[in-house]
């Protein structure tokens, strides 16, 4: 600063540029996501140690042999990140709505978003439409359920969740980015072809600064909308055709897909504890009715009173499915009104990890 109160050209830069000399003035807006050096260690710290099982659900999903390595962690505000993206971007959104509520996005470019989809539909030439849009948005869901399991283990917060995943491709200025300066973890995608491909993720605020105190040791937030001895909060049952399956069901029904039926018989003490700590994560339960595939011209003519033939027979058992992984099968019930689902068959455990179901 000079004598006289005016700025040096160099400070001036500075300030437009967004650099070090102009951090004073906007220290408030970092320090809210969390900007200190320990909270952003900490948040790269964490994500760099789940880029393993995110990769695993996109090879899983894709069927490449998919590696994620990174990411590198940075806070930035929407004109500064905006620079770094490409004209089009498809947007995955997946906001926490407990635990650690706020923004949740994954962003990649338009061309890896039709790569991804082309691998997972087995269809060279994809144009990112509705059903694009839809295997990238469950690929989403898939990626956010690993963070909630590692997240809850770290932080011990066990009311985490989220809203479901939607996906979009549009131009990168459409984007609903959060306000303020916001978390972005920066990472690089093989898809298994040697290319490397940008992918960002990124964090509101307000879950930054949440995540990165219960990652250093500061208080916890409170679980969110959850009474006392609640567990497993938020853990519906979905039927595949919009059939919904009510929590009041009660244990009684869930008894038969309880976790400790699919461990192994015998746990070493070291082994029960591990596992005691993930017992009240809560995951996404889905039931299957059936499955098909239809050309695109089939699904536009669609209309009321259409019949879909499933890939099911009268009389066969709907599959049972925890984060997309099949874990039993069953047979369908109504408890009074509602629809429900008797077990009849856990999947083994080779049968869940080969896939060969």
């Amino acid at each position: 600063m000079m004598s006289d109160g005016a700025l040096s050209q160099a400070e001036i830069d500075a300030l437009l540029s967004g650099s070090s000399s102009a951090d004073s003035g906007g220290g408030a807006a970092t320090a809210v996501a969390g900007g200190s050096e320990k909270d952003h260690a900490a948040l790269e710290g964490f994500f760099s140690s789940v880029t393993a099982g995110l990769a695993g659900n996109i090879s899983s999903l894709t069927g490449a042999t998919a590696s994620l390595t990174g990411p590198t962690a940075s806070f930035d505000s929407r004109d500064n990140f905006l620079t770094q993206l490409p004209d089009t971007v498809t947007v995955i959104t997946a906001d926490f709505t407990s635990g650690f509520p706020g923004e949740h996005l994954f962003i990649v470019s338009e061309d890896t978003a039709k790569a991804i989809a082309a691998l997972i539909t087995k269809e060279d030439d994809i144009s990112l439409g509705d059903m694009a849009m839809s295997v990238i948005g469950e690929l989403g869901g898939n990626l956010v359920g690993t963070q909630i399991t590692a997240m809850t283990g770290k932080t011990g917060n066990k009311s985490i969740a989220n809203a479901p995943p939607s996906a979009v491709n549009i131009s990168k200025a459409a984007a609903a980015l959060p306000a303020g300066d916001f978390a972005v973890m920066a990472y690089q995608l093989d898809l298994g072809d040697g290319a490397s491909l940008p992918l960002w993720e990124v964090l509101g605020p307000a879950v930054a600064s949440e995540l990165a105190q219960s990652l250093t040791g500061g208080e916890k937030p409170a679980a969110s909308g959850q009474a006392p001895g609640m567990g497993m909060p938020g853990m519906g049952m979905q039927m595949s055709g919009g059939m919904g399956m009510q929590q009041n069901l009660g244990p009684t029904n869930m008894q038969a897909v309880q976790f400790n039926n699919l461990m192994p018989p015998k746990l070493s003490p070291q082994e029960s504890g591990n596992i005691g700590l993930i017992m009240d994560v809560s995951m996404e339960m889905t039931v299957e009715l059936g499955r098909t595939r239809k050309l695109i011209k089939e699904i536009l003519s669609m209309g009321e009173g259409t019949i879909i033939e499933l890939d099911k027979l009268a009389g066969e058992p709907v599959d049972i499915l925890v984060n997309h992984k099949l874990i039993a099968k069953g047979e369908v019930v109504v408890i009074d009104e509602n629809f429900g689902v008797r077990v009849t068959e856990i999947v083994s455990p080779m049968d869940r990890f080969s896939g060969s179901f």
